[in-house]
């Protein structure tokens, strides 16, 4: 991402040599414009589907978001009252699933549930990536300016080398989306091209 950034601010950090894809929110209800959480992700979604083909292909840990609430809407806390939209993504509803388009597979492919923006927050990604001795995490998703940023920021606060591929992440907002790949950029973690990312995948890993 070729943007200015103020001075000391903005440097590569670069990727490890044990990297994991963290799928986003990329659900039905987030990429469908009939929910009320939804927009058009379609070019997210097929640029996220080229890196999860090549992932496949290599053997990197791909893991998927979703957001589920049970109908009491507790486990939302004061999230559900700022975001009453959400109160769609209940464990019967076909918008927490994750889009088809993506072909996860279920028997080799986690799903976390999470119930807030981080995907590290109150779920067991942290501790499925140690184990797997993940170094860097990959991220593609929903929205940039929400689930995918908060979960940039605790993927560095965890440890990992954080690597966006602009053409994957996507917002409801076009400002937002561009305002918070900067803020990334210049404190996170590394906003790349897509075919960037794809060239590191296609590289030699070190699995252990």
């Amino acid at each position: 991402m070729k943007q200015d950034v103020f001075e000391g601010f903005g440097s590569a950090v670069g990727p490890g040599v044990r990297p994991a894809i963290i799928v986003v929110d990329f659900i039905h209800g987030f990429t469908d414009p009939d929910c009320l959480l939804g927009s058009n992700m379609d070019k997210e979604i097929a640029a996220t589907k080229e890196l999860l083909d090549i992932a496949r292909e290599k053997g990197i840990l791909i893991v998927f978001t979703t957001v589920v609430y049970e109908t009491h809407y507790k486990d939302g806390g004061h999230f559900i009252k700022k975001i009453p939209a959400l109160k769609a993504l209940t464990a019967e509803s076909e918008w927490v699933k994750v889009d088809k388009r993506l072909t996860r597979n279920a028997d080799t492919e986690p799903l976390v549930i999470k119930k807030y923006a981080s995907s590290f927050f109150g779920t067991s990604l942290s501790s499925m990536l140690t184990a797997e001795k993940i170094d860097t995490v990959i991220l593609a998703g929903c929205t940039t300016s929400g689930c995918v940023r908060a979960t940039a920021v605790d993927a560095l606060q965890h440890g990992y080398r954080v690597i966006i591929p602009e053409e994957c992440v996507g917002d409801r907002s076009s400002q937002a989306h561009q305002a918070n790949l900067y803020d990334i950029q210049t404190k996170y973690g590394d906003v790349v091209t897509l075919e960037t990312v794809k060239t590191y995948l296609k590289g030699e890993f070190v699995h252990v």
